[in-house]
């Protein structure tokens, strides 16, 4: 019996080979055709906003902490309800922090995803954006602006005050849930 699974090993791998060999190749065009991503793909990092523009990065570094490939690198700073000298506020986001510095460098990043799941505020996310490949090494890191989500009409450019409640619990809450 042994002799006989050895004999048929052969002719099972080449049962294999010749029915695949009649098939019709599936080619795709990449560069000129390009193919949609799955709904969950990682891709590309976003900063997201508030709905009136602030940030929700609140600079707690978690995302750079739970990176296995230390791609990510975050500075924090205090946020102020002090207007600057030209009578403008220095608030970024909601909370006492936000991220002055966030860089990611995609050299390094495997697009594993822990980082999301490490952020508590939901401020970074990944888009379906996959085209990451460029001529230099220096543009492969990206910055806090290449990173953020764009403005959507009605929200305005940080620095401003809380525009969405005087304080905390009405601002991250929706009114239907404050009490």
């Amino acid at each position: 019996m042994n002799i006989r699974e050895n004999l048929w090993d052969p002719v099972a791998g080449f049962a294999v080979t010749f029915t695949t060999q009649f098939k019709k190749p599936v080619t795709e065009q990449y560069p000129f055709e390009k193919m949609p991503t799955a709904p969950r793909f990682h891709g590309r990092h976003q900063l997201n906003r508030h709905p009136d523009g602030l940030e929700k990065c609140i600079g707690c570094e978690l995302c750079a902490w739970a990176c296995p490939a230390d791609a990510i690198y975050v500075e924090g700073a205090e946020n102020s309800d002090e207007p600057d000298a030209e009578g403008n506020s220095q608030r970024f986001s909601p909370g006492e922090r936000y991220g002055r510095v966030y860089q990611i460098n995609y050299l390094r990043c495997i697009l594993c995803g822990l980082c999301i799941e490490a952020c508590p505020t939901r401020a970074l996310t990944m888009t379906n954006e996959y085209e990451l490949a460029d001529t230099s090494r220096e543009s492969l890191i990206y910055e806090k602006s290449d990173l953020l989500a764009p403005l959507q009409p009605g929200m305005e450019q940080p620095p401003h005050p809380m525009l969405l409640g005087d304080d905390e619990q009405s601002y991250y809450a929706p009114e239907s849930i404050v009490r």
